[in-house]
């Protein structure tokens, strides 16, 4: 196995099905250019977990630009302890964060904590040791081939210590592929508005309805980027509106915290992601991804995935690290 294979086996299952199929399709043509010129393979994985899943302190929950906007078409209250209930509860503390203010010429920074599948393609689950990922967003509108970095470290990472660059085989400009604070800002923040905004964005792949794609193209986008709080906002409230959103009373990221998470049931598809949020401050803490796939011989559903997003920052370069003091 080259080492562009050994990347699709890691990387198989740490994805959202929303980027999955594009991911798959770049890294095997990268695995075929592997084989004609010995090439080093491109990644085109999420960059955060949610985040790396990656890849999730989410950056939306540490905040930007303040605002005092209102959000319309709201619904009414949910009762306590539901999943509408602490994702509206979510929002609002959202609404109420820090500023963190973006350039075009900057890069969003996280760090995360991470286990992911380890185990061959197409074969049974195996978690792999905790190790390190970091990531960098370019924020640059584009269109880009080179969307971001990434660089892992510890045991079971991919290619260690090495900057990997975040590549499509075409330029991407600024949207769901490349989520820049820009264009989140560009957003709707009336959550209805919103979710058919991401209902037109989503791209469901086999045996994957609408909603779940939803689910995990929103979990994608808060896990790993800096926006407005209003957008932050919308995004829970949208999700609030889900068909089939479920709260799980505690739930354990990968640095061992626990807290409550949210989930959506699809039980026509083969994974299931969890949000995880602090029980006290409501912040995002990291993800659990899970799978069940009789093909494969996983009868019961099984944990393939977990991170924990321990750092999240706004930086100058590719590859700089912020100060710990100065980091959100």
């Amino acid at each position: 196995m080259n080492e562009a294979e050994e990347l699709l086996a890691t990387a198989e299952w740490d994805l959202p099905p929303e980027r999955h199929r594009h991911f798959k399709d770049v890294l095997m043509q990268r695995i075929d250019d592997d084989e004609n010129r010995a090439a080093k393979p491109s990644v085109r994985r999420r960059l955060a977990r949610p985040a790396v899943l990656v890849p999730l302190v989410s950056a939306a929950l540490a905040g930007a630009l303040l605002t005092t906007l209102t959000l319309g078409g709201q619904p009414p209250q949910a009762p306590a302890g539901s999943a509408s209930g602490t994702l509206n509860r979510i929002a609002t503390a959202v609404m109420a964060s820090d500023t963190i203010r973006v350039r075009d010429d900057q890069f969003v920074y996280v760090r995360a904590l991470d286990r992911s599948n380890t185990g061959s393609f197409g074969g049974p689950v195996r978690l792999g040791a905790l190790h390190t990922e970091e990531s960098w967003t370019a924020q640059d509108p584009g269109p880009l081939k080179v969307t971001g970095w990434l660089r892992s470290s510890g045991k079971d990472a991919v290619m260690p210590g090495q900057l990997i660059p975040v590549e499509s085989a075409d330029a991407v400009p600024a949207g769901v592929f490349h989520p820049t604070y820009r264009w989140l800002a560009s957003l709707p923040t009336d959550p209805d508005a919103l979710l058919r905004r991401l209902r037109e964005e989503a791209r469901p792949v086999e045996g994957e309805s609408r909603d779940q794609a939803v689910f995990s193209l929103i979990g994608d986008l808060i896990s790993g980027t800096v926006m407005p709080p209003a957008n932050a906002a919308a995004f829970y409230r949208a999700a609030a509106r889900l068909p089939g959103v479920r709260e799980i009373p505690d739930a354990v990221d990968a640095a061992g915290r626990h807290g409550i998470a949210i989930t959506l049931d699809d039980t026509g598809f083969a994974t299931r992601h969890e949000w995880i949020f602090d029980k006290e401050s409501l912040a995002l803490l990291g993800s659990r991804f899970y799978i069940t796939d009789p093909d494969r011989g996983i009868t019961t559903e099984t944990l393939a995935g977990t991170s924990a997003v321990m750092e999240t920052a706004v930086v100058d370069r590719k590859g700089e690290v912020p100060a710990r003091a100065a980091s959100r």
